[in-house]
């Protein structure tokens, strides 16, 4: 039995399955309860079951059963996971952050030990996998290989915190993708506890846990370091949120798939607003909703911004739960658990409703969404218009004028022996609306193509988005055996990759014998794992990458992810579209993005007629014949049966032992970081900040993916420096991802993504800035920090609307910290990245309603005073702080910035100069 409950509201009561007594907290002795949306009787019930009359109070609970759906979120309260769930990139430095706080704790006269997951905690290798080799039968293997290669101190570490920490478990390399496992496996639905049953709920260090949402599971992403609080105990603090009804009826007609569903969606809820807010889906159309459809869209949660997009428990998830190999004793607690507790869902009893929305699935219509975010969804018969659109502004302003005027400036005569010197015409027709740069390439097997901008050098399957969903999955496969049959292929030029999240998926494509047709048009498995979605798609073939950059052609990928964001896939490729796998399969077969589907053909049959996406795509029909015929239960429990043992590879691997790391002062790949360097005891008196300088000046919508380090190093940035400095060669500088738990690199790729546009410079794009300390010369962002923190001083990033949208990065955080900067001041932020700062110390803020950067004559040239935060120190929140701007280009003007410490709980974080420092105080004092 868990630590008692208060019990405040005579809510604990018995519950009998299956002869098994369980305890529970009844959500009906509260008032208000039978009209609560399904995501806040979850919620609810937690805090029953956590009142402590502390952190969790009888009033938090009175308040939550009483919510008024069209108030503003004012109400906090402390939300306690039933667990956490990691992927490596992200979970490898919350391991770290732990083997360092059992040192921190014996520094302090506490006691080792409680540094220890209080909770279960499940973490999952699949972002270390890149797809090196493709297109052929060894690229499993092989990637495999390289992964265990690059990667050996990671997973020895890994498996040293397997050992030496209590409830932490971790699925080895080659396994699938965290979200697809924690569907298909690990989520429970309902917990059965030291003697209670209560829902399966979790926070994850991923912002694709939503993911879960689809199951009836009620989680969502944080930081790394606010998910290593949970697993220590603490509750995640947050306010009573906004829950936005989106009710659904009808069903998805012939031809559309769940990937066009999801991107409808996606632009629907962008659209609407749901940053923040909770969104639930209900109504008659739910039903016809499948189980992995649920999924796609839960997982899409972040790109549409809402903390959780939840479809509550029905028969559909009783039934996937059971095709996917859960006991019947547990499939049978969670369906009387949901039908005790009201969360059973039930089309005729209509819960309240903050905001509501409707959509019909029958007007679902094939779709993509590119070329940079996911939200901008494209129908399909629109795509070839809306890429030559796009197009102009990734091209060389040259490019546009040549196509406009039928000729190149006389300024700029093209050479005999330049591709421009084609740009100008139309090309046999097919170029008369677009700029064109037709380039020769010939490749390592001899093969002699040409291609031009919009060519299709990435098509990629992969992402638990889509590769859980066997209906696109088996409609990928069906598409390519008909293209097959008909002589089709893909084009010489693009790399094809297939990277689903789970074994499953090979077993059902094995025993309905589609695997050769997809191995046939290029499609060979590269690895169980987040690949090409989060930018691991590995280079492309040599003789591509040189066409590509020497001609600075603007290439494209097509992927079956979430995201798409600028140099996030690869850096050889500009314009990136997501699609469903069927589509990308299509996509390879085109080999360009100025393609419309309706009116041109794929290429010609042996008989040598035209054939056409529609003459290839499966029927329904089709793709249901193949799933109940090769999809079984028993496919689910064989491939979990022993999912935590791993191969060979993984077994074999030499780990350390003991329950204090001994960390390696030569590796550069896990190094002990310095949060906990020089700090007191208790914590020191807040202050308030002063002669701050402005390391960056950005725009809108700065994703996290701007800030924190991802993808590949480069041999001549901050980072790729150091390695070679510390002996590393640069075939085996791995990415920035594997390299997480060594906060060398990563602060020196902190703002270091090559499309982040810092105003503090004309026309320059990456990791750049200028040091005021020496005249403004242009200098990396690395560099510049160590000048300023050398010089003492405090720094500054100003932004515009949507800061840090995007994952849940907590290394956007991290390195922002480490870089020296004190506060962040920006129009808006979006949730997880706002909450890091706090974690790590660093304070946000917001320009004044209606007010930005440029508004207030802000060049970042200036110093900034930061006034009035001091008044933390008398335990309240200041509503707001002076921002006093001096210096040259200044006129001494100042404004009144909003302090987005939200809750109290944040607000402690912030006191204690981070979420790691507080909580290790904490348990030293328990």
């Amino acid at each position: 039995m868990t630590d008692p409950s208060k019990n405040s509201f005579g809510a604990r009561t018995n519950l009998s399955v299956g002869g098994t007594d369980y305890e529970i907290f009844d959500l009906t002795k509260v008032e208000g309860s039978s009209k609560l949306p399904y995501s806040l009787k979850v919620l609810l019930e937690n805090l029953l079951r956590t009142e402590d009359g502390a952190n969790v109070t009888a009033a938090q609970i009175e308040a939550l059963g009483k919510w008024d759906a069209d108030a503003e979120p004012s109400t906090e309260i402390q939300f306690t996971p039933a667990r956490v769930i990691m992927q490596d990139f992200t979970g490898v430095p919350c391991v770290v952050d732990l083997a360092t706080m059992r040192e921190a704790m014996t520094s302090l006269g506490g006691d080792a030990s409680k540094i220890n997951p209080l909770a279960p905690a499940e973490l999952v290798i699949d972002h270390s996998v890149i797809a090196d080799v493709f297109g052929r039968a060894d690229a499993f293997e092989r990637n495999v290989d390289i992964e265990y290669e690059r990667n050996q101190e990671r997973y020895q570490f890994l498996r040293w915190g397997q050992t030496a920490f209590d409830e932490f478990k971790v699925v080895p390399p080659g396994t699938g993708i965290v979200h697809q496992v924690n569907i298909e496996h690990l989520a429970r639905g309902v917990f059965a506890r030291g003697g209670q049953a209560y829902p399966d709920t979790l926070v994850g260090t991923d912002s694709h846990t939503t993911m879960v949402n689809g199951l009836g599971v009620l989680g969502w992403g944080v930081g790394g370091i606010e998910a290593e609080a949970a697993m220590l105990g603490q509750p995640v603090s947050m306010l009573i949120p906004r829950v936005v009804g989106f009710k659904l009826s009808g069903a998805l007609p012939d031809g559309a798939t769940a990937t066009d569903l999801v991107l409808t969606i996606t632009e629907m809820l962008r659209d609407h607003g749901v940053v923040g807010k909770f969104v639930e889906f209900y109504g008659q159309g739910v039903a016809s909703v499948p189980l992995a459809n649920r999924a796609t869209i839960g997982n899409m949660s972040p790109e549409f911004g809402s903390t959780a997009a939840v479809f509550p428990i029905d028969e559909e998830t009783i039934r996937y739960m059971r095709f996917t190999g859960r006991s019947e004793e547990h499939i049978s607690l969670v369906e009387a658990y949901a039908k005790a507790q009201g969360l059973w869902h039930d089309p005729a009893n209509e819960a309240k409703y903050s905001e509501y929305l409707e959509l019909d699935l029958a007007t679902i219509k094939p779709s993509i969404a590119g070329p940079k975010r996911p939200q901008d969804r494209i129908e399909l018969s629109n795509a070839k218009n809306a890429f030559r659109e796009a197009l102009p502004a990734y091209v060389e302003d040259r490019e546009g004028e040549a196509e406009q005027n039928g000729s190149f400036p006389a300024s700029d005569p093209p050479s005999p022996d330049d591709n421009h010197e084609i740009a100008g015409a139309p090309r046999d027709g097919a170029h008369d609306s677009r700029p064109s740069r037709p380039t020769k390439v010939t490749l390592a097997d001899g093969t002699e193509t040409e291609i031009d901008h919009g060519a299709v050098v990435i098509a990629s399957i992969t992402s638990c988005t889509n590769t859980s969903n066997p209906s696109v999955m088996v409609g990928a496969a069906l598409l390519a055996k008909k293209a097959v049959e008909r002589g089709l292929n893909r084009k010489p030029w693009v790399k094809t990759t297939l990277a689903p999240g789970s074994k499953v998926v090979m077993d059902y494509y094995d025993r309905a014998g589609l695997t050769p047709y997809l191995e046939k048009v290029g499609f060979y498995l590269v690895g169980y794992g987040c690949t090409t979605c989060i930018g691991n798609s590995g280079p492309l073939p040599d003789e591509i990458s040189a066409a590509v950059n020497e001609q600075d052609l603007t290439a494209v990928s097509v992927l079956s992810g979430n995201r798409n964001f600028e140099g996030r896939i690869n850096p050889d490729v500009k314009m990136n579209y997501l699609a469903s796998p069927p589509l990308v399969v299509a996509y390879a077969i085109a080999g360009t993005m100025d393609f419309d589907f309706e009116s041109d053909s794929l290429g010609t049959d042996t008989d040598g007629n035209p054939v056409f996406l529609s003459d290839i795509w499966p029927s329904p029909q089709e793709i249901e014949e193949v799933i109940d015929g090769a999809m079984s239960s028993e496919m689910f429990t064989r491939d979990y049966a022993d999912v935590f043992a791993g191969d060979d590879r993984w077994r074999g691997l030499d780990t350390p032992e003991g329950n204090v790391f001994e960390w390696d002062e030569q590796s550069t790949y896990v190094r002990r970081p310095p949060y906990f360097d020089g700090m007191p005891a208790d914590p020191t008196p807040v202050q308030d900040i002063a002669g701050a300088r402005v390391l960056l000046k950005l725009g809108d919508s700065v994703t996290t993916d701007h800030i924190s380090p991802a993808g590949a190093i480069k041999a001549d940035s901050p980072a790729g420096k150091y390695l070679q400095e510390n002996g590393v060669k640069r075939l085996d500088f791995n990415s920035y991802g594997s390299r997480r738990g060594n906060h060398e690199v990563m602060i020196r790729g902190t703002f270091a993504n090559i499309r982040l546009r810092n105003e503090l410079l004309d026309g320059v794009q990456g990791g750049f800035t200028r040091n005021w300390l020496a005249d403004g010369e242009q200098t990396t962002v690395y560099d510049a920090s160590v000048a300023y923190q050398e010089a003492g001083l405090p720094l500054v990033v100003l932004a515009g609307k949507e800061y840090g949208s995007g994952s849940s990065r907590d290394w956007a955080a991290k390195g922002t910290a480490l870089l020296g900067v004190k506060a962040v001041i920006a129009e808006s932020y979006e949730r997880i990245h706002r909450s890091n700062l706090i974690g790590m110390g660093v304070l946000p803020l917001q320009f004044p309603e209606g007010e930005s950067a440029a508004s207030l004559g802000l060049s970042g040239t200036e110093t900034f005073d930061i006034v009035g935060i001091d008044a933390l120190n008398d335990g309240g929140i200041p509503s707001t702080v002076t921002v006093k701007v001096s210096g040259e280009g200044s006129t001494g003007s100042e404004f009144q910035a909003v302090v987005r410490i939200d809750t109290p709980g944040e607000a402690e974080y912030y006191r204690h100069g981070g979420i790691m420092q507080y909580v290790l105080r904490s348990l030293r004092d328990k």
